[in-house]
């Protein structure tokens, strides 16, 4: 009798872990494998032009002074709207993208709002007129026209570099400015900087 539930005991356990590997669901792989996943995060020293590393610095840095700044400045979420940041380096580089990366830590730091910028504007504008105009839209449902909310804040920057090369030494500078306006009275309320610097030998 002991025997038989010692038994038992030893096969409750194997049974379960039997059903649970009968059930696991494995993903299939696609390719051959050369390819392979990498940390986002990890820093980029294939050359020294901008890159992911930059982009995640000056993002971070930038959402974080900004974010803090609004905290201590401003009771309510201000209105903000982002103008296009400049490129004045001699390099093609995604400054939209370097733009949507501080408005996402921003939002996410719940202390600012953004309105629609003039790059999203046409986007806006043609919803509404679909909405509006086509007539395939109860109208008790239908986002109304003239509701759009104005921003009190700008937000705009720009980013730079200077470029030397001695020898088989070549030395990168960038400067990545932000800075954010009051718009009906053009002041400036807040405004940050970050630099980075990238040297590389053959």
């Amino acid at each position: 009798m002991l025997s038989k539930i010692r038994l038992q005991t030893l096969a409750l356990p194997l049974a379960l872990s039997l059903l649970a590997s009968g059930c696991a669901v494995t993903n299939p792989i696609v390719g051959d494998g050369s390819v392979q996943y990498g940390d986002s995060k990890a820093v980029e020293t294939v050359s020294n032009e901008f890159g992911s590393t930059d982009l995640q610095t000056i993002a971070e840095s930038m959402s974080r002074s900004l974010t803090q700044f609004s905290a201590t400045a401003y009771k309510d979420r201000p209105l903000v709207t982002v103008a296009e940041v400049k490129n004045k380096t001699s390099e093609y580089i995604d400054t939209r993208s370097i733009t949507d990366s501080i408005k996402t830590q921003v939002i996410k730091g719940g202390t600012m709002r953004f309105v629609t910028d003039i790059n999203q504007m046409q986007n806006q504008t043609d919803e509404l007129a679909r909405q509006n105009q086509s007539g395939l839209y109860k109208k008790s449902t239908t986002a109304k026209t003239g509701q759009m909310q104005g921003a009190k804040y700008r937000v705009e920057g720009s980013i730079t570099s200077i470029v030397k090369r001695s020898g088989d030494i070549k030395d990168v500078y960038y400067k990545f400015t932000l800075q954010m306006f009051d718009i009906e009275s053009g002041v400036t309320e807040w405004m940050d900087e970050r630099e980075i610097r990238k040297t590389s030998s053959k």
